[in-house]
Order: structure tokens, then sequence, then C-alpha cells
């Protein structure tokens, strides 16, 4: 008998974590600590693909963690074309105060995103809130750049475990992972 066949359910994770000034090479990229950081990143990322099925992420397209996260991804995807990445803005003016160079990567990445939710047009106290439980309550697994500290990405990890997320934390100093 031939009939319609429903697609399979997309395996999705979001990223969460740290601004750059709290994270041990501030803003620079180049420095081994954020090259040592970014292989056990994406080890992460190739794992959440290949041992979860993981076939869709999230990322909050953030200074910091989240564009390192996007930018990962992207680079994946040469290897795992099948996977896609959304970028979950929180408001239409995410980037207003950033720096030329920062604007610059993070529209570039922007256009190569496979998906945009923009959750709201104008920035209020909560939008950031708002963006970070969207992207846990559309997410099966959590990946989270995070020192334990209480900050966004803290309060995103314990919305994650209310939720009953499968949690992944990579502490940004010790680079040590727990699971």
């Amino acid at each position: 008998m031939f009939g319609w066949k429903k697609a399979p359910r997309e395996i999705s994770c979001c990223f969460t974590g740290h601004r750059p000034q709290s994270l041990p090479f501030g803003y620079d990229e180049q420095n081994p600590a954020c090259v040592q950081l970014k292989k056990v990143l994406r080890s992460e990322i190739e794992r959440q693909i290949t041992k979860n099925g993981v076939t869709h992420f999230i990322t909050s397209m953030a200074l910091g963690i989240d564009l390192i996260a996007a930018e990962l991804v992207l680079k994946l995807k040469k290897q795992y074309p099948n996977i896609t990445l959304e970028s979950a803005i929180p408001c239409e003016n995410q980037a207003v105060k950033w720096s030329d160079a920062q604007r610059e990567r993070y529209y570039n990445l922007a256009a190569k995103c496979d998906k945009e939710t923009m959750l709201q047009r104008a920035y209020t106290k909560d939008c950031f809130q708002k963006r970070n439980q969207y992207m846990v309550d559309n997410s099966d697994f959590v990946i989270a750049v995070w020192n334990g500290s209480p900050s966004g990405t803290g309060q995103t990890v314990h919305y994650a475990q209310s939720k009953g997320k499968t949690i992944t934390i990579i502490n940004p100093f010790s680079l040590e992972i727990t699971k």
C-alpha cells in the first residue's frame, strides 16, 4: 500500500556560553587558550552529530562562544552536509552597538545560516531571556561553555535542567567536560 510518509523528527542542539570578557582569552581568538577551546567545542559538536544524530543547531549569534560555535558548525557542514544552523536573534538591533568588525562578522555568519528566527523587533529587558528559552525549548541537547558562575549562561543551563534537556558543559578555563 502506498501512502504519505511522515519525515523523521529533526534532532537539535543549541549553544549557550560566555561573552568574551568572561573567557580566559577575552577577545583574542588567536590565543592558544581559545584555539584549544575551539578544538574541544568542535569535537563535542561532532559527537552530537555522530552519536546523538543531531542535524540542527541553534545559536544566538552573540559575541563570544555563540559566534565561535556558529563558525564551527558552518565549517563542519563541508563534512556533514545534512546539518543546518539556525540563528535565534533576540531583537532586530542586537549588534547595533558592536564594533564595525564585530558587526561584519555577525552579518557574514547570519547570511550563511539556514534559518533565522527573530524573536521580537525591539529590545526589551527580557528579550535575551526569551531568546534563551526559545533555543532550549526547541532543542534536544544543549552545549554550554560555562565556568559555573551566576550569569546569563548559568540561567540558561538551569532553565535547560528544569526542562530535562541533556546538557554538556565545557569549562572554558580547564576545558573539563561535564555531562
